[in-house]
């Protein structure tokens, strides 16, 4: 097949420095040093999608710019990525300029909420994403450089610089990178990806509104509820969006290994799991009036704000709780908040070839 014609502006530099210190002050970077887009490496990441250059993957906001394969390619080269990841960042891109994600308010919120990339199914182990020890944090290629691509895609494409498009008040360090796989050997539940309704054999990419992962930490609970008691105490945070957003939004409980172990010993299910955090994981009018988001958010309909006694959960259904395994030995787990107003986008990784 014979190469689509490359649509970028094509740049000549002296030397590794010249073209780092240019793209720095250009804007085009996250900060750090990049690799250089070539017109070899830009082909050959091209290829590894299996789809032409100027198909369009998305419109990304705030600027609302077109995001063709190309543009996904560039900035995968730059990121660090390996050609074969292309399939599942395409599909990450394109879940995440779904309407329903509502990537403008996340893009350009004060808020420090990132894009997220959960990853279930075979394609994270082919490609070697990491499921297990350190998963949210850094030393995989996998994770770090999709990940990385996601965030130049959304600033290079989208628009999202500090201080104009993303108005973030502090932001976070998983904006630079945020990209993690289940860790289904481990899980005692079926896979994400099955529960939302996917088969065995799918990869999925789910992209997340979300802040970095909270920690919970629990050693010495030994049964279910008291181990979901510790985790709810950490979903409930006043100052978290979604103690007060509820109906709009959903949250993702990433469970370690050993504590998903010990809570399905007991005999819970996944949806156990999720009614239980659902009851739990709440706060009272009283405990919420005239803090954090008071009277600045769309209640529930059924809330009544007059009795300091009522109870509200952090989302608006249990399923609205996603529960999932990730994670190495050690009793810890985590909660990751979201930005509340917004709700994750899941889509099989359709692979193509030329």
């Amino acid at each position: 097949m014979m190469h689509d014609p490359l649509q970028g502006e094509r740049l000549t530099f002296a030397d590794w420095d010249a073209f780092n210190d240019d793209f720095h002050q250009r804007g085009w970077t996250d900060g750090l040093p990049v690799a250089a887009p070539t017109e070899d490496k830009v082909r050959a990441m091209i290829a590894g999608s299996g789809r032409s250059g100027g198909e369009v993957a998305g419109v990304v906001p705030p600027r609302w710019a077109e995001c063709t394969v190309e543009h996904v390619a560039i900035n995968a080269v730059m990121a660090g990525c390996e050609p074969r990841y292309m399939p599942l960042l395409i599909t990450a891109v394109q879940a995440a300029c779904e309407p329903a994600f509502g990537l403008y308010s996340i893009q350009a919120t004060t808020h420090p909420c990132g894009v997220a990339i959960l990853v279930s199914g075979p394609l994270a182990k082919e490609l070697g994403l990491n499921s297990g020890h350190n998963c949210f944090g850094q030393g995989n290629r996998a994770n770090a450089t999709i990940g990385r691509a996601m965030r130049l895609i959304l600033v290079n494409v989208g628009g999202a610089v500090p201080g104009a498009g993303d108005m973030a008040t502090q932001g976070s360090p998983g904006k630079y990178s945020y990209c993690f796989a289940e860790n289904e050997e481990r899980s005692p539940w079926e896979p994400y990806r099955v529960a939302l309704g996917f088969q065995p054999a799918d990869t999925t990419v789910t992209v997340i509104g979300a802040e970095s992962p909270h920690n919970v930490n629990d050693h010495l609970c030994q049964t279910p509820h008291t181990i979901l008691g510790t985790v709810a105490s950490v979903m409930s945070t006043i100052g978290s969006n979604n103690a007060t957003c509820v109906d709009a939004g959903d949250v993702f409980v990433v469970l370690g290994p050993e504590h998903a172990e010990q809570i399905a010993a007991g005999g819970l299910t996944r949806r156990d799991v999720q009614l239980l955090l659902f009851e739990t994981a709440r706060n009272t009018v009283g405990e919420l009036r005239n803090r954090a988001m008071w009277n600045m958010m769309n209640w529930p309909k059924w809330l009544n704000k007059d009795d300091d006694r009522t109870t509200i959960p952090i989302v608006g259904r249990p399923e609205d709780i996603h529960v999932l395994v990730a994670g190495g030995a050690g009793k810890h787990s985590a909660f990751i908040p979201t930005f509340g107003v917004t709700k994750s986008m899941t889509r099989k990784v359709e692979l193509h070839s030329f």
